[in-house]
């Protein structure tokens, strides 16, 4: 949700919205290893958390660095680009999900809870709760997005505000790259 925030802070409502259906597609993604019985690699294979877990440190620790580089967002050279930017935001929603191994985790731990195994396909029911699961989430993250884009439209200096939201934004990848190299325990 911070991610989201930050990026509807740095780059408006639209680049919130991007960035959460990428995070909604991995999470999805998540799900579906879950029901095809994949994300039991992670308990089975301790290296493969492990690896999956600093790969996605590293992925953010080089967004942040993105971020903290950028060159100024007003430019006439970054208006051009802004066309393909909402496929990049997206693509790193996606991939700040799906390289983080406590969704994965989230989903093996609460899951479960709510399966019936009598009830029919555990797959269907893992999918139908990834659907529900993601359908709160829009609301939620909506409501964000839109509160947190209106601080930079009630900007009365876009520059300087483009600027530091630049910087929040890197900070805000650089401290979730932290986050991902911790350690993380969850009771299954």
């Amino acid at each position: 949700m911070l991610l989201i925030a930050a990026r509807s802070v740095a780059q408006g409502r639209m680049a919130g919205l991007f960035t959460y259906l990428g995070v909604a597609t991995g999470s999805f993604a998540h799900a579906l290893a879950l029901a095809l019985g994949l994300s039991h690699l992670f308990l089975a294979i301790p290296f493969a958390y492990e690896a999956v877990r600093y790969a996605g440190a590293l992925y953010l620790a080089y967004l942040a660095w993105q971020a903290f580089t950028a060159r100024d967002s007003f430019s006439s050279q970054a208006r051009i680009q802004k066309k393909h930017s909402m496929a990049v935001i997206f693509r790193q929603g996606l991939i700040s999900s799906l390289l983080n191994p406590k969704v994965a985790l989230f989903f093996l731990a609460l899951f479960p809870q709510f399966i019936d195994p009598a009830a029919g396909a555990v797959g269907m029911q893992i999918l139908v709760l990834a659907l529900i699961l993601n359908g709160v989430g829009f609301f939620v993250n909506m409501t964000v997005t839109f509160l947190a884009g209106s601080v930079s439209l009630a900007s009365p200096n876009a520059r300087f505000f483009g600027k530091w939201s630049r910087y929040f934004l890197g900070t805000v990848f650089y401290r979730t790259s932290c986050f991902y190299r911790t350690s993380c325990e969850v009771d299954i």
